[in-house]
């Protein structure tokens, strides 16, 4: 698998082998007038991503722009390293994570709560960000990168309250982070095509995910960008598959819910839950239980549960 792929004109994007896998997590590298990246998964990601700008012909300082959609450590978590081998950029964020990235204290807190002694080989070293070098972008603010090149940012909460999504208004392609759900890439030769929402915790919200659906579908996007992982030309395929496996997602948490009594439980019993259905769905396309791409969508659906049976437990109590 190359390291490096071309998607569009002056569009390419570099996979950062997130968690050691293939196809996982993605940065985007915009060839403009101000070299942008988009998303910079965790800090082991950070010398792919150098290696992919250098077999492009390009050197980190003539970096201009790194935006990372949300402050999620899978997609944010190497912002302050690569930064210090970028010194001409500046990283763009929404505002509610911008002082997660100056002084990310609680995000490395919360990181070791979940993934205690993985943590170091996962995510270490998280840098803070300079507090000069970082700038939060409002809701349709735009950011002009060449003469004729402007970026929009658009807050786009339901997966995190604090994310955001960039439409680059020359390529019409979206780059909707983990609020459009995943894309597995793994299925490439299969014929089919599968798109899940990400509903991991603490802010999934399915409402809110469904009124940024409804944004991005207004905007009429040509391509989407994925943080997991690559593009796809068909949107409305993707939000056709997205808006029917949320509900059905949410069907299956308040079945999990409903069965158990703590949260633990509850999780456990949601992935099953989850497990079966999406493996029902791709058995119906006759992919095999032992099928590569199981272990990502496991990997994705243990934390989906997570969300889902945690915003049913909020929604109990508020």
């Amino acid at each position: 698998m190359k390291n490096v792929v071309k998607l569009l004109e002056n569009l390419y994007i570099i996979d950062g082998h997130d968690l050691g896998l293939d196809n996982r997590t993605g940065s985007y590298l915009l060839v403009a007038d101000q070299l942008t990246i988009i998303e910079t998964s965790a800090s082991p990601s950070v010398p792919f991503i150098l290696a992919g700008l250098q077999e492009l012909g390009f050197t980190p300082i003539q970096v201009k722009n790194i935006i990372v959609t949300h402050i999620h450590l899978d997609h944010a978590g190497g912002a302050g390293l690569l930064l210090q081998s970028c010194p001409n950029a500046t990283v763009y964020v929404h505002p509610a994570g911008k002082r997660h990235l100056i002084d990310p204290t609680r995000l490395i807190a919360g990181a070791k709560a979940v993934y205690g002694d993985r943590f170091d080989n996962l995510f270490d070293p998280i840098v803070p960000i300079p507090e000069d070098r970082i700038r939060s972008m409002e809701h349709e603010e735009k950011l002009q990168i060449g003469p004729y090149h402007v970026l929009t940012f658009y807050h786009s909460p339901g997966h995190a309250n604090h994310h955001v999504s960039i439409f680059d208004e020359s390529t019409k392609a979206l780059f909707t982070g983990d609020t459009a759900g995943i894309c597995y890439p793994d299925l490439e030769g299969t014929g089919v095509k599968l798109y899940l929402p990400s509903t991991s915790p603490n802010q999934f919200h399915p409402d809110k995910m469904r009124q940024s659906l409804k944004m991005f579908k207004e905007l009429k996007p040509h391509f989407l960008c994925f943080g997991h992982y690559g593009m796809t030309e068909q949107p409305n395929e993707v939000f056709i598959q997205v808006y029917s496996w949320l509900d059905r997602f949410v069907e299956q948490g308040n079945k999990a819910y409903g069965a158990r009594t703590s949260f633990e439980d509850r999780v456990q019993l949601a992935i099953k839950y989850l497990s079966e259905m999406i493996q029902d769905h791709l058995e119906s396309y006759s992919i095999s239980r032992n099928h590569k791409v199981n272990e990502v969508i496991s990997l994705d659906l243990s934390i989906c549960a997570m969300g889902l049976i945690d915003f049913i437990d909020k929604q109990k109590y508020t």
